[in-house]
């Protein structure tokens, strides 16, 4: 197991899922990790149930809101100090995924959360980065943020995209500032949000694609790398998803 003992790491949608896998990890390589999401009912279960060395902090945040996510830093800034790892991993999507279906408002709140939600969180922390000339962040987007697709739809395709352009568009920016932003694309993870498929999906399917704790490896890898690597994005899938 990797060593980051002596990091600190911010992970919004930390409550549940990938954003939960990726908490647990970072925090069995030695991190000390805050969870941020929505419903506090929620982080504080899922800070409950990890059993890890150090406990897991938690705050409720809307990413949405730049108000909300002001003060989810401020109290960052008290409980963990500079953040040396964010990772933007709070995200939804709707059942009716095709434009003729979907209302207005569920774009809206997809968009808001998924693309507007990473900025805030990236706008944020950017100045204690800056100062520092070091940080990572994560951004946790899809295959569809690659390659529009049915299965993901229109406003969910729509705003991995934003998340891919933001992620690259601010790596080239921050580079001089010794700031890396790597875009991760899954496929197919059993989490909550399979939930809003218009389809069921069955057990079989959910233990046959990635699992939270899958990417949680990954995010540990990459930081773990030293300032001077940076990887600008990367995608992980089921070995059964096709990648075409």
């Amino acid at each position: 197991m990797p060593d980051l003992n002596g990091k600190t790491a911010l992970i919004t949608g930390g409550g549940t899922g990938i954003g939960l896998g990726i908490a647990e990890a970072l925090a069995d390589a030695g991190c000390k990790v805050a969870i941020a999401g929505r419903r506090e009912q929620v982080l504080r279960e899922a800070a409950e149930s990890y059993k890890g060395k150090r406990p897991l902090l938690y705050f409720r945040v809307n990413v949405a809101h730049r108000g909300s996510v002001g003060n989810l830093f401020k109290w960052a800034e008290k409980e963990l100090g500079p953040i040396d790892i964010l990772v933007n991993s709070a995200g939804t999507n709707v059942k009716t995924r095709k434009m003729s279906d979907m209302k207005p408002e569920q774009w809206d709140q997809v968009l808001a959360i998924n693309a507007t939600g990473a900025y805030n969180c990236m706008h944020a922390v950017m100045p204690q980065m800056r100062e520092r000339g070091d940080g990572l962040i994560v951004n946790i987007s899809s295959i569809a943020g690659k390659r529009a697709s049915e299965l993901g739809g229109v406003a969910y395709s729509a705003s991995k995209f934003a998340m891919t352009a933001l992620g690259t568009a601010v790596a080239n920016e921050e580079a001089k500032n010794g700031i890396r932003v790597t875009n991760v694309y899954p496929g197919e993870v059993n989490t909550p949000i399979l939930e809003n498929r218009p389809k069921p999906v069955t057990d079989e399917h959910k233990a046959a694609i990635l699992q939270p704790e899958d990417v949680g490896v990954l995010i540990v890898t990459l930081a773990s790398l030293p300032p001077r690597a940076h990887v600008p994005e990367i995608v992980i899938k089921p070995t059964q998803q096709l990648y075409a």
